[in-house]
């Protein structure tokens, strides 16, 4: 009877093992091919994720992962399969992997080969690892099935000694970020939470839909998410990140964000993150002596920070993601992350007597409603006649803002002792970054181009001059303004060159210059050639928008700049005698939510006046903000690789 009960067993689980092979190959052979993804290189048939959510708020994670073949580079892309984690919050082992080949076939992979590494990594080491897992050699329409466990977090980098360092920081809650976007095609993709009761989860699917279903099994609440046919995102150049607006999942047991907010506060505070000492109360006071008043104190304290402390990350021990070090070791240390130096400001300021605490933002995406850990950036907060104000000492090392508004749009969670909304930066005005081109320009009788060259700039477009000036030797530097006007003319002579000190940035920035090039007018029989210096401009790689193509007629997606910004250039050509305009080109005058433009181009006796003006009204744009940005940008540079022509005959 025992004889025969062990062969039901082992009958039944060679039966389930058979059927399950059978399922892969089904799937395989209906997933489709090449001809249906013309542009992958392999799809995935299906993507399984199981969570089960335990009352600590630890999450223990299955996954079922199973890939197609579609093309020879696909079998490339697919020869290893790399998980990535960090031994300090997060624990992943592969469970099983298969390669299905197209002719049915299954076999298993041997989980030996898998090797850990160190991740590669630049300017932050915090002991992030990867395993992979080799694949022997594939042919377009085989498949690789991949089962992996995983518990832990990974969005919030809080290291603790104990057994549960699997558990997120804020203790006894869970939140997760799915998302239902792929960069090659997924057929089924399935999101699973088993969730105590007593939890109340918050969830909402942004830009999209899925099929969705709740109830209840005892004591746990089941919710599943499905959805099919995934297609990837064509992209479009310089728009938004696209977790802003494709299809995700946000889930969250924390009530609301002002509850992640006095955490964060409590968190910090408890650890005494921003305890200063003797030492730092005198670097203070040696910093501030002078200071005319609060903001010339606050502004002393930020710029040392940002550029006395060192933008450079290791694992340090307690005191990680969440929990910021202490302001006495990154002062002794001279070296951090975005959190140690706005950690190290905040002890500074406390030492100089202001409010300050921390805040949390996203830098380069949007942070949604759900109260998900949606955060990649800590910055700093004051507190003056009873007002928070954001100042960022990573983002403004050469930059004479103490909040970068190339942060401008961007929502950000104060840690304050009464709690906070989740806020969003306003759009900075395009004047507070404006960059100016004065341009005097002399045609001599031989044909010679004297030019005379003014430029400042304030704000983000200071900074970026700044940054273009800067660098290199600076016996080199004349070279480099010479090489400007190359477009133009090789035989550029670049003299009087004055500017202001790059590191010195108590003042907008000014540069001034004058050109010499030979033989600039191109003389035909009846016509004069003139290219206008406003047309090829010098440093145009400080003006926001050059990096921007045309070529599309509208857009889909939201899309962003450095900055709004404001250009102002004004051209005056005095030849030597009077020569008539020709083609006398005309500017189309542009006003729109996205942007504004006017220009003139003038002729008064033996001068010629072009004056140009654009405005980029914000750093993050909506579709419909295309046309008129794209307009303006049109006609910024319509006379751009063109020339003036001028009637030969005029002789006045």
């Amino acid at each position: 009877m025992r004889k025969l009960f062990v062969f039901i067993i082992l009958a039944f689980l060679i039966f389930t093992t058979v059927e399950a092979q059978d399922n892969l190959s089904k799937l395989l052979s209906e997933a489709g091919n090449s001809s249906d993804y013309p542009d992958s290189p392999y799809l995935i048939v299906f993507d399984k994720t199981n969570v089960k959510v335990m009352d600590s708020g630890l999450s223990l994670v299955e996954g079922e992962i199973f890939y197609k073949v579609l093309t020879e580079d696909g079998a490339k892309q697919l020869k290893s399969l790399t998980f990535g984690y960090d031994p300090q919050t997060a624990y992943i082992e592969v469970k099983e992997a298969k390669i299905v080949k197209k002719c049915g076939k299954i076999k298993e992979l041997s989980l030996n080969s898998i090797n850990d590494y160190p991740a590669p990594a630049w300017g932050i080491y915090w002991g992030a690892r990867e395993k992979i897992l080799p694949i022997t050699r594939l042919e377009p329409g085989d498949g690789v099935w991949v089962k992996t466990y995983r518990k832990g977090f990974t969005y919030a980098l809080l290291f603790q000694a104990s057994d549960n360092k699997y558990v997120p920081p804020m203790k006894g809650h869970f939140y997760d970020i799915v998302p239902f976007y792929s960069r090659v095609p997924i057929n089924t993709k399935t999101y699973e939470i088993s969730i105590p009761s007593n939890k109340t989860l918050q969830f909402e699917f942004y830009n999209g839909e899925a099929r969705h279903y709740a109830h209840n099994e005892g004591d746990q609440m089941i919710y599943l998410w499905e959805k099919k046919s995934i297609q990837p995102i064509k992209s479009e150049p310089n728009m938004v990140s696209l977790s802003d607006f494709a299809p995700k999942l946000l889930l969250s047991t924390s009530p609301d964000w002002k509850a992640k907010s006095l955490w964060f506060y409590k968190v910090n505070e408890d650890y005494g993150s921003f305890n200063y000492d003797d030492d730092i109360k005198e670097k203070v006071n040696d910093i501030i002596k002078g200071a005319k008043d609060d903001w010339g104190k606050i502004s002393r304290l930020t710029h040392w920070v940002a550029e006395e402390i060192r933008y450079s990350g290791i694992s340090m021990g307690e005191g990680e993601g969440y929990t910021l070090h202490k302001g006495t070791m990154t002062f002794r240390d001279r070296c951090g992350v975005c959190k140690d130096k706005a950690g190290m400001l905040i002890t500074m300021l406390r030492a100089a007597g202001y409010e300050s605490f921390p805040a949390m933002t996203m830098a380069g995406s949007r942070i949604d409603r759900i109260p998900a850990d949606q955060f990649n950036h800590c910055v700093t907060l004051v507190k003056l006649k009873g007002k928070y104000h954001l100042l960022d000492p990573t983002w403004v090392p050469g930059v004479r803002e103490l909040w970068s508004s190339a942060e401008q749009q961007q929502e950000y969670l104060m840690g304050v002792p009464e709690g906070a909304d989740l806020n969003s930066t306003p759009i900075s005005p395009p004047e507070n970054h404006y960059i100016k081109y004065k341009i005097n320009s002399h045609i001599t009788g031989d044909g010679l181009l004297k030019a005379y060259v003014e430029i400042c700039a304030e704000g983000q477009s200071d900074s970026t001059l700044r940054r273009l000036i800067g660098r290199g030797l600076k016996n080199q530097r004349v070279l480099s303004f010479e090489r400007e006007f190359f477009n133009i003319s090789s035989k550029a002579k670049v003299s009087n060159l004055s500017f202001s000190d790059p590191v010195d940035i108590s003042k907008p920035i000014k540069i001034s210059f004058s050109v010499e090039i030979a033989n600039y007018l191109k003389i035909g029989k009846k016509s004069i050639y003139l290219t206008p210096i406003s047309s090829v401009l010098p440093f145009s790689r400080a003006l926001f928008f050059s990096r921007i193509g045309t070529e599309l007629k509208k857009r889909k997606y939201p899309f962003r700049t450095r900055c709004s910004q404001l250009v102002k250039v004004v051209e005056t050509i005095k030849l030597y005698k009077r020569f008539d305009l020709v083609n006398d080109p005309k500017f189309e005058k542009v006003e729109g939510k996205g942007a504004n433009f006017n220009g003139s181009i003038k002729q008064k006796g033996k001068k010629i006046i072009i004056t140009k003006n654009i405005i980029l009204k914000k750093r993050i744009y909506k579709p419909e903000d295309w046309e008129s940005f794209k307009k303006s940008v049109q006609e910024f540079k319509k006379p751009e690789g063109e020339v003036l022509i001028l009637n030969k005959g005029g002789n006045r």
